[in-house]
């Protein structure tokens, strides 16, 4: 009899694992292997991590455009093949933003509000100005830009995944108790990850012509 009971206690035990086995399976379903990957809603996601665009060999053809003025024909294979990996570029465009940005950048410095910059510069090209503003004890300066007589790109590469753009300056400032504006010319680099869904470029290097 002991036997024949044992015998009923592994049946009845089976009947039970199998029936547990269905209850999970109808609740958690089958994994096939393509489920997709479990995110944390709470940290942001990396740009490594977002696919490269495809390039524009694989979208549709790319429109006629012409260099800016200026601009060394030399550098049309580099601005092409910035074009080619990031359909948003186009240098005429990139050149009126690089104007805009090159004036709130130097009025919010004059002005000595480096928090102002923010979105238009990198951390480091920011905490730069934000030094040269305490250096002066904040003082604010009365400069102002008259005209941006020019803006040429004078540099165009990819390096990994980031877009850099180079753009030489040319403008006249007026300072107080100068009589006749100044002209200067700076050169700034531009930089943007291609693969962003953020279109801003960055200012991250500055620096002045001899």
């Amino acid at each position: 009899m002991a036997e024949g009971s044992n015998w009923v206690e592994i049946v009845l035990l089976a009947m039970l694992a199998a029936f547990i086995g269905l209850r999970l399976v109808s609740v958690l379903g089958k994994r096939t292997g393509h489920e997709p990957v479990p995110t944390d809603s709470f940290r942001p996601g990396s740009p490594e991590l977002v696919a490269a665009p495809r390039s524009r060999a694989e979208n549709s053809p790319r429109a006629e455009w012409k260099l800016p003025d200026g601009t060394d024909p030399a550098l049309k294979p580099a601005l092409a093949a910035l074009m080619d990996v990031d359909p948003a570029f186009e240098p005429t465009r990139f050149i009126t933003g690089a104007k805009a940005a090159y004036r709130m950048i130097l009025e919010a410095f004059w002005s000595s509000n480096s928090g102002a910059m923010e979105g238009l510069v990198s951390e480091e090209v920011q905490e730069n100005f934000a030094q040269a503003i305490e250096a002066r004890e904040g003082a604010r300066l009365q400069n102002r830009i008259i005209s941006i007589d020019a803006a040429t790109i004078t540099a165009a590469e990819l390096i990994g995944q980031m877009a850099e753009v180079t753009v030489r300056f040319v403008s006249r400032i007026a300072a107080p108790g100068d009589d006749t504006p100044a002209e200067t010319a700076d050169i700034w680099t531009f930089s943007r990850h291609i693969t962003s869904p953020d279109p801003a470029w960055l200012l991250i290097a500055t620096d002045a012509e001899a």
